[in-house]
C-alpha cells in the first residue's frame, strides 16, 4: 500500500564547528592565499558578498554556514572577553 502523505524534513543547522572554528579556518585560508584576512572578512561581513572570501580550503562555503550577525556576535564577544570586561 502506498502511503501519499507528504513528508517534510527539516534540516537541522550544522554545529559540527564553531563559529570560532570557521573563523579561524577562513582567516588561515585567507593568509595562505596572500589576502589581508581582516580587510576581506570585514568585506564580507558589511556587504554580504561571499566573493570576498577564498574559495581555497572550503573557506566560502564554510564562511556561508554562518549568519553574518553571528560573526559579528562571535567577534564582540571575544573582544570582551579578553579584555576582561
Amino acid at each position: 500500500m502506498a502511503d501519499n502523505n507528504t513528508q517534510y524534513f527539516k534540516k537541522q543547522p550544522d554545529k559540527s564547528i564553531s563559529v570560532e572554528g570557521i573563523l579561524e579556518q577562513v582567516y588561515l585560508a585567507l593568509k595562505e592565499k596572500g589576502y589581508n584576512p581582516v580587510n576581506q572578512i570585514v568585506g564580507y561581513i558589511m556587504s554580504g558578498d561571499p566573493t570576498y572570501i577564498t574559495s581555497h580550503n572550503n573557506a566560502r562555503s564554510l564562511i556561508m554556514k554562518v549568519e553574518r550577525d553571528e560573526l559579528v556576535e562571535a567577534v564582540i564577544r571575544y573582544f570582551i572577553e579578553n579584555k576582561g570586561l
